[in-house]
């Protein structure tokens, strides 16, 4: 059953210190903007066995997108040809920036995506309810397999779900959905299949949380670190506490820890997404947005949490991405002054070892389309690119 773990206590207390003051930029790493082909949109960066980039996208209708995937051999300097991930045109969605596609990389450098279906999606979901969908390339990475849908019992999916994978050959695929058809908000949980033959087949879903409820239409995340599965999501209890939560999930024994990171009071649904990244000296990086503000925090050998707000933001700052690099530098990057079917700009931060700001590394551009968002990878020198 998921219960509140003991470090839930001393992990709400880190989150309310500062790191240290900025530091020097004199080591302060390089970042490059990369634009996505053909108009993409929400794109999902993960860097896989032999340094290569992976990279997956949104094109088209934002009501029936389709999904194309990329990579790259030599570090982000060049990219394949992009491929359709999904089976079945125009089965994804892109609006909203809460529903699209999310990625991982599992055994073998084996490519795993998880996105919820659009209103002509196909398998639907029971009742011909939409679907979680899921699609895994195939052994030789030429293509994928045909989509398939996760869900056996519990549909209701309104913001997306995620996806996570270790070298195990484990793959998890996660959504939020209520416990019954029908109910509201405060009875939504977070729901897992999980696989444990590299995708080849999902067994029964179950619940990882609590009755905290869910948002609605706010996404999820999910991470899977050292034998962990991590899940950052926003609650709904009592229609007007909508707080972050940082779950970790034991698949060893089925047991689930749970911690309010980011408490928020709001009786609406904010359309939130959330990151999770593996961060330095076997650490997991986290991010979201809570009143108006990104907030980011380090988890340290699964126990322990030391975060802060980035200071100095402004004009609606959403959607966080993270990466690190081999220095244990971090690279924060979210959106600004975007809106419903409006688009705005990407900004970022880069944060040395200790989590101190580096002066001078903090940036914007312009140029963000609509339901656009920000996915970040790490050189192998060192360097760090945003995709939008």
């Amino acid at each position: 059953m998921p219960a509140t773990s003991t470090f839930a206590l001393l992990a709400t207390i880190l989150l309310t210190l500062s790191f240290p003051r900025p530091v020097s930029a004199a080591n302060a790493p390089t970042v490059r903007t990369l634009r996505l082909p053909d108009g993409g949109v929400q794109p999902q960066a993960a860097v896989g066995p032999g340094n290569v980039v992976h990279i997956i996208y949104l094109t088209g209708d934002p009501s029936k997108s389709d999904i194309f995937y990329m990579r790259s051999a030599d570090g982000g300097q060049s990219f394949s040809k992009p491929i359709r991930v999904n089976s079945q045109p125009g089965s994804a969605i892109a609006m909203g920036t809460v529903r699209g596609a999310h990625l991982a990389i599992g055994r073998g450098g084996r490519v795993h995506v998880a996105w919820m279906g659009s209103a002509t999606a196909l398998p639907k979901g029971p009742g011909k309810s939409a679907p979680m969908l899921y699609a895994r390339s195939t052994a030789d990475g030429s293509s994928f397999e045909p989509q398939r849908n996760v869900i056996d019992s519990k549909p209701g999916l309104d913001g997306g779900g995620s996806v996570a994978a270790d070298q195990r050959g484990n793959v998890y695929v996660a959504w939020h959905a209520p416990g019954a058809p029908g109910e509201g908000e405060q009875s939504r949980r977070v729901w897992l299949a999980r696989s444990n033959d590299d995708g080849k087949t999902f067994a029964h879903e179950q619940s990882i949380t609590s009755a905290t409820g869910a948002c609605g239409c706010c996404g999820m995340r999910l991470f899977a670190d050292h034998g962990s599965l991590y899940a950052l999501y926003r609650t709904a209890n009592q229609q007007t506490q909508r707080d972050m939560t940082l779950v970790r999930f034991d698949p060893r024994t089925a047991k689930s820890e749970s911690t309010t990171v980011g408490p928020m009071r709001s009786g609406v649904c904010v359309m939130s997404t959330a990151a999770l990244a593996a961060g330095p000296n076997d650490s997991v990086l986290a991010a979201w947005e809570t009143n108006g503000q990104i907030n980011w925090a380090r988890i340290i050998n699964g126990k322990e949490i030391a975060g802060q707000a980035v200071a100095g933001q402004r004009n609606n700052p959403k959607h966080p991405a993270l990466a690190s690099n081999a220095a244990g530098q971090t690279l924060l990057v979210w959106t600004e002054n975007t809106g419903w079917n409006r688009g705005g700009s990407i900004a970022w931060q880069i944060f040395d070892s200790e989590g101190r700001a580096i002066r001078a590394s903090a940036g914007n551009t312009p140029g963000l389309p609509a339901w656009g968002a920000p996915a970040a990878f790490s050189r192998a020198d060192g360097s760090f690119t945003i995709v939008y």
